[in-house]
């Protein structure tokens, strides 16, 4: 059982879409999604239980949360401007209607609904796994799932695409970029004076920790060829905001770094039986509907028992140990 103290949150790649910061977000997810979104700096956000709050007539699912009475009309309530999609949140119902809501209205989910605005709101969606390990003896929905759910829905009811402003998180290219940047930063504030060649990335999830690290591996090579924005093209990504974000990255990272190096652990998502295989074979494609099935790219680099193989290795390749 994981206590809160005990959860650490990552950096994150949404500081660098400061085109959306002074807009009314929507943000959906668990814990302080409200205070991360602030110190991502977002300075106007709702949450799904405010905008519940706010409209009470639209969380119907649940018989006991319905009003009892008619409520009186919602006024100053501010226009939606777009959707922060953190993680699963705990009523999928709630947040998957009032998300399409917000999407079907164009941000004022107490109007009567005229024609489906398309492009909708932008979208902004982190962690896209399917699945993640738990206790349990097989895998748990992750917040891949809830895409899932939210990209059928709205596909149903309209008939069109959901479309995502950006992808954050692995796999997304753009996520191992900023890893890099900070990673590069702290050296120098370390001191460190060889430039960093190689970058070592561990997980569990075949389809999400390695297909991540083999598709910034990809790109490290076409940028070596000095080829990095028909790389960004070439790679199974949508949302060109977050190409240009990874060529704004570009500017601010030296270019020493050549590889990134898949190293998959088996405590998670991925287990083994008997001795640690070699290879990784995956038939069904749990990666995001945006990135495109490579079987090359889900074969680790490295396979490990667990993070401290995998540290250890890591020391070994570059001569630490």
């Amino acid at each position: 059982q994981v206590s809160p103290e005990q959860v650490i949150l990552s950096h994150s790649p949404l500081q660098l879409f400061s085109q959306f910061h002074q807009r009314c977000m929507l943000v959906a997810g668990q814990g302080p999604v409200e205070e991360n979104a602030h110190n991502l700096g977002f300075k106007h956000v709702v949450t799904i239980e405010a905008l519940r709050k706010a409209y009470p007539l639209l969380d119907m699912v649940d018989l006991s949360r319905r009003p009892k009475e008619l409520p009186p009309p919602t006024t100053g309530f501010p226009t939606i401007e777009g959707v922060i999609l953190f993680g699963e949140p705990v009523r999928w119902e709630t947040s998957l209607q009032l998300i399409a809501d917000v999407l079907l209205s164009n941000g004022n989910p107490g109007a009567e609904l005229q024609d489906v605005p398309y492009p909708h709101l932008p979208i902004l969606a982190c962690n896209m796994d399917l699945l993640w390990m738990a206790e349990a003896k097989m895998p748990r929905f992750g917040h891949g799932t809830f895409l899932l759910c939210l990209e059928s829905i709205y596909k149903k009811v309209t008939g069109r695409e959901l479309k995502y402003e950006a992808l954050i998180g692995k796999p997304s290219p753009v996520t191992y970029r900023y890893a890099q940047y900070l990673i590069q930063q702290q050296a120098e504030q370390q001191g460190w004076k060889a430039p960093i060649r190689r970058l070592y990335a561990v997980g569990d999830n075949p389809m999400s920790d390695v297909y991540g690290a083999n598709l910034y591996n990809n790109y490290l090579k076409s940028a070596q060829q000095n080829q990095v924005q028909a790389g960004l093209k070439r790679s199974p990504q949508a949302a060109s905001p977050q190409a240009e974000v990874s060529l704004e990255l570009r500017n601010d990272c030296n270019n020493s770094v050549e590889s990134c190096e898949s190293i998959l652990v088996c405590t998670g998502v991925y287990r083994h039986n008997g001795d640690v295989p070699k290879k990784t074979v995956e038939t069904v494609f749990h990666g995001h509907r945006d990135f495109c099935f490579d079987p090359s790219l889900v074969e680790a680099s490295y396979i490990v028992q667990d993070v401290d193989d995998a540290v250890q290795l890591a020391f070994k390749k570059e001569n630490w140990s």
